[in-house]
């Protein structure tokens, strides 16, 4: 069985292909058999893998035959699954039942809080995710620690008792990276130290 992540907030434009991405960047250069794929229909993700190098540790997509429901690759170890804004019902289930790990990326202003509180009660009381040994945790996103709007995103998870795995910085490392099909964990780790940094918590609760 496949280890698989999930990356999901309803809200667009939080980061989730960001991490994702990243996500299946690691795991390719720790040697593992990586899928990264989607459940939305644009199929974003298998748009970014065809900008990656051919060089490079490398990332499979959905197994897709004709009249088929696509499926991971044969061999695959771990598998990162990007989710649509408005993932909500049947869907939102069977993309829990799958998981072992649900990441949710947020970003640190009260709009993106008050967007994203129903949906992140909805995932705490989810039958899916109680039935399961699937495990919850929040990212914030391009986040200044100095700010009032961090203190808000602190107190606001504390509330609904889901850990906060790390904050990552806003950057334009990440976008000229996923222009270019990459991910931080291609590069010489001297490159982007500081950003590499603030992922070893979250990699830590991954492989936990």
């Amino acid at each position: 069985m496949a280890h698989v992540t999930v990356v999901m907030n309803p809200k667009g434009g939080v980061g989730k292909s960001t991490i994702a991405t990243n996500l299946a960047g690691y795991f390719a250069n720790q040697g593992k058999s990586v899928m990264l794929g989607d459940v939305d229909k644009q199929q974003s993700a298998r748009e970014w893998l065809k900008l990656r190098p051919a060089q490079v540790a490398p990332i499979k997509s959905w197994d897709i035959e004709a009249g088929k429901t696509a499926k991971l690759p044969k061999g695959t170890t771990h598998a990162v699954i990007d989710t649509p804004a408005g993932l909500h019902g049947k869907l939102l289930d069977t993309v829990i039942r799958s998981a072992n790990r649900v990441v949710v990326p947020l970003q640190a202003s009260m709009l993106d809080i008050l967007a994203t509180k129903s949906f992140l009660e909805e995932l705490a009381n989810d039958k899916a995710v109680r039935a399961s040994d699937a495990l919850v945790g929040v990212i914030g996103m391009r986040v200044d620690s100095r700010t009032r709007s961090y203190d808000e995103l602190q107190r606001f998870l504390e509330g609904l008792g889901l850990p906060v795995l790390g904050n990552l910085r806003n950057t334009q490392n990440y976008v000229q990276l996923a222009a270019r099909g990459l991910t931080l964990f291609d590069l010489n780790p001297a490159r982007v130290e500081q950003d590499l940094e603030q992922w070893k918590p979250i990699l830590k609760w991954l492989e936990g």
